[in-house]
């Protein structure tokens, strides 16, 4: 009796779609589209795993490698008051040659 294989496709889960936040739409990161680069952020806790089969499951793309990014959220002033920026994590994905996500869709 054989084994049965794996699916291809990764089961999409709630946690996923909570993992990539929203995509980074601006002008250095539609630069960085055109080369097979694209940006979201993510929540503080999310590792490169997580991002890397998240965006693997949703948008159904070969992922080469993950890059995060850890920004601290800036004080700021707004008449004579203290403020403070919330701190974010970006996530820079390397899709495979030939992988293509576009992340403009419904602007």
């Amino acid at each position: 009796m054989a084994k049965a294989k794996k699916s291809a496709k990764a089961n999409v889960t709630a946690k996923m779609y909570d993992t990539l936040t929203r995509p980074v739409i601006t002008e250095k990161s539609m630069i960085a589209n055109e080369a097979g680069k694209v940006t979201f952020i993510v929540p503080l806790e999310a590792t490169k795993e997580d991002v890397k089969k998240a965006v693997e499951a949703i948008f159904n793309v070969k992922v080469e490698k993950v890059n995060t990014i850890r920004t601290f959220g800036k004080e700021k002033r707004f008449r004579g008051h203290i403020g403070q920026r919330s701190d974010y994590k970006k996530a820079l994905v390397t899709l495979a040659d030939g992988q293509n996500i576009d992340v403009t869709t419904g602007i």
